[in-house]
């Protein structure tokens, strides 16, 4: 090879990373709504594609603030809830779900009204919420080790099963064959077979603790669990819960997301910080970058269909609570 050749193929492997870094942001922050008169925690957030509203689980609180999306503006506080932390609108059945931590209930409300049809009562401390769309079920984690399901439909309790410890984050494949959940106070992931209403698995967390946030690659079944301790994002073979890669990621996190479309991971955590994983493949993964949010700000909602991660702000010191809304960029 020509000496000219072998200058302009070195050049241009060395311009590789600079092309990497000036293709941009993958998020960017483009708008910020304003959440006034709520203090303390904020945690889970659920969406109403159809009507264009954002729920948010205000649980220092005790309401779940509606917000219009289409105007940016909190146009409805929900009261009479008692540390809301699960929320979930079905729109085949005009219900939200809201799971209470204080003392276990699930209220089912009208979706549009938010009048009061049904409250389904757990031991204790309701928290988050998952939705089974093949089979029309919802489940949530609750007390000090289980999973209660629910018809969603109409908000009937169909069953529970058991587990070693409290229900943190968990997925749920499609027509609910197996349910992940991760069980930080047991130290593992429980597999639960539902139509046993049994564990059939655990995993052991062996050197990770506080194994909180979880999401689901369907494409490439790939399982993501977000550890606290370490702060890592691990990727996991759902066929048998071996490790197959990890990278440290942001602190305190309370929730992950697979964006499909642009092969990423993204993680919220409470140090104040986005992560941004880039999937190289099934197999592969590299942070992209940490965008900085502030300390708290650790729950989020990816919305794909919009393009859109919202996430929950607290108030601190003399800065209000708000969302932020971030588009993701390719």
């Amino acid at each position: 090879m020509k000496k000219w050749t072998w200058i302009a193929l070195l050049c241009g492997l060395a311009s590789l990373p600079n092309l990497y870094a000036q293709a941009g942001p993958p998020m960017k922050l483009v708008e910020r709504i304003p959440l006034p008169g709520v203090s303390g925690r904020i945690d889970h957030l659920a969406i109403d594609l159809k009507g264009h509203r954002l729920f948010v689980s205000a649980l220092g609180n005790d309401t779940v603030e509606v917000i219009d999306l289409a105007s940016g503006k909190d146009i409805h506080s929900i009261t009479g809830m008692h540390e809301p932390q699960g929320v979930f609108y079905v729109p085949e059945s005009n219900r939200l779900f809201i799971a209470n931590g204080d003392d276990g209930t699930v209220h089912v409300l009208d979706g549009h009204s938010f009048k009061p049809l049904s409250i389904v009562h757990f031991p204790s401390d309701a928290d988050d919420i998952r939705y089974d769309a093949t089979e029309k079920l919802i489940l949530v984690g609750y007390g000090s080790g289980g999973i209660g399901v629910l018809d969603a439909m109409t908000g009937r309790e169909i069953g529970t099963v058991k587990l070693r410890g409290h229900a943190e984050a968990f997925e749920v494949e499609n027509g609910g064959a197996r349910i992940y959940v991760n069980v930080p106070t047991a130290g593992e992931i429980a597999v639960v077979d539902w139509d046993r209403r049994a564990v059939i698995e655990r995993w052991p967390m062996q050197d990770y603790r506080d194994n909180f946030p979880m999401a689901f690659d369907r494409l490439h079944d790939r399982l993501f669990v977000v550890c606290r301790r370490p702060a890592e994002l691990l990727v996991l073979d759902p066929s048998s819960g071996r490790v197959i890669a990890h990278l440290p990621v942001a602190g305190d996190a309370d929730d992950v997301y697979y964006d499909e479309a642009l092969k990423r991971v993204y993680v919220s955590g409470g140090q104040g910080m986005i992560s941004v994983v880039d999937q190289t493949d099934a197999d592969h993964y590299r942070l992209r970058t940490e965008i900085p949010t502030r300390p708290g700000a650790r729950t989020s909602l990816f919305v794909p269909q919009l393009k859109r991660l919202y996430l929950a702000v607290p108030r601190r010191g003399t800065h209000s609570a708000e969302i932020r809304v971030y588009a993701v960029n390719p």
